[in-house]
């Protein structure tokens, strides 16, 4: 079998026989066993190797875990979950795909601003870390654990007096719906006390999809810095620290795969100060995207061909409703075409083309006066770095059209 790469930022995919092979599987066999198109598919393989590729440059003693906000998706949740430390959820329904991994739950982190009591009162009764945003959280959980007669695992998700420069999406700095101020901390950590609350531990993140190391290491300096200042305040030894992530993955023309080395020779000359200044605290790191982004490709087959003035349209049986990131609809604020290829044409000569999706509106757009094979009515488009933020970061019931397929290979 012979591979060649399939696009200026995608190695990590084989060609044979002109073909995309995914999870080992030719595209078009792939299409067969899935039944119908379009679908998402992801390679279980890449999943473990990008794993793989954190435990060996990263430090021995750090934790890893997965955010499953990235994708939610039962599968995968349950494959990662054999293969890191912990699990991150943002509502209700993440905690009960956690849960049902069988993860220990003292090793799945709940954050998020805007939790109903309810949800809280799940989490405490299941075990799960809470990572407390605001007071009405600190004092939802003394009353729930009261209720209950369960201590709640509460820990403080803290919005740092700092950002992570150069972040795709910055979470932290500034005026933000997310944490507590660094600031107020010392006086939510009093609070808690004085509701009877033990704080295990804090959570600080500063932003997402940076692909500047020096930028995560400075980031995470002022972390380190941060939370051993706050650690000060609080009542009890911290038993966890969530530096949160920010790794980010390459998606257009220019952008270069994220160095990791450099980010794990800081973190190892970093730990031994926070293990000595903080005895038994366990540091972990919380990642999504990176872990599984690269991972996952979008497929839809090609139900229409035509030419509008010149310009040739590609019409698929998929779209934004299915992955509205692709779309330039989820946060880009210049559009920019994710890397597309015609999956079952890779070695052909190429031609300018625009593909859509059959949505009646002109945001449905896949790609825009892309240089692809030519292709014709059923053959079938892959969009690349479709791993995250796909299915459930989409509008799936926008005019109404069939959901999308997920599967694991």
């Amino acid at each position: 079998m012979s591979t060649k790469p399939v696009h200026a930022a995608q190695t990590l995919y084989p060609v044979a026989g002109g073909c995309l092979q995914v999870g080992g599987i030719p595209l078009t066999r792939l299409a067969q066993r899935v039944g119908s198109t379009p679908f998402y598919a992801y390679d279980r393989r890449l999943v473990s190797e990008r794993v793989a590729h954190l435990r060996a440059h990263l430090p021995a003693d750090l934790e890893l875990h997965y955010s499953i906000k990235a994708n939610p998706m039962p599968a995968l949740v349950q494959h990662l979950a054999g293969l890191v430390d912990g699990l991150d959820v943002a509502s209700g329904g993440e905690l009960k795909v956690a849960l049902d991994t069988g993860m220990a739950p003292e090793r799945i982190s709940f954050a998020g601003p805007g939790k109903s009591d309810a949800e809280l009162a799940c989490a405490v009764a299941a075990g799960a870390c809470v990572h407390a945003e605001s007071e009405r959280e600190i004092r939802a959980l003394a009353r729930i654990g009261e209720q209950l007669g369960i201590a709640p695992l509460l820990a403080l998700r803290i919005n740092p007096d700092f950002e992570l420069k150069g972040s795709g999406m910055r979470m932290g700095g500034g005026a933000k719906q997310f944490g507590i101020d660094a600031e107020e901390a010392p006086h939510m950590l009093a609070l808690a006390a004085q509701l009877g609350l033990t704080v295990d531990g804090l959570h600080i993140f500063s932003g997402s999809q940076s692909l500047k190391a020096e930028a995560i290491v400075e980031a995470q300096a002022q972390t380190i810095e941060l939370a051993l200042r706050l650690a000060g305040a609080a009542r009890a030894p911290l038993r966890t620290l969530n530096i949160g992530g920010g790794f980010g993955i390459p998606y257009f023309p220019g952008e270069a795969a994220l160095d990791i080395a450099p980010i794990g020779a800081r973190l190892q000359e970093a730990l031994p100060r926070v293990q000595a200044a903080l005895p038994g605290v366990q540091v972990a790191i919380e990642l999504g995207r990176y872990l599984v982004g690269e991972a996952g490709v979008y497929v839809a087959r090609v139900v229409d061909r035509k030419v509008s003035r010149g310009q040739v349209f590609l019409v698929t049986d998929g779209g934004l409703h299915h992955h509205l990131a692709a779309s330039g609809n989820f946060g880009q604020v210049i559009r920019k075409n994710y890397p597309v290829a015609i999956g079952n044409r890779m070695n052909e000569s190429v031609e300018p083309v625009s593909v859509v999706g059959p949505l009646c509106t002109p945001l449905d757009l896949l790609a825009e006066r892309m240089e692809l094979p030519r292709a014709e009515v059923g053959d079938l488009v892959v969009v690349f770095q479709s791993g995250a933020y796909g299915k459930s970061a989409s509008p799936a019931a926008f005019l109404s059209h069939p959901d999308v397929v997920e599967v694991l290979v």
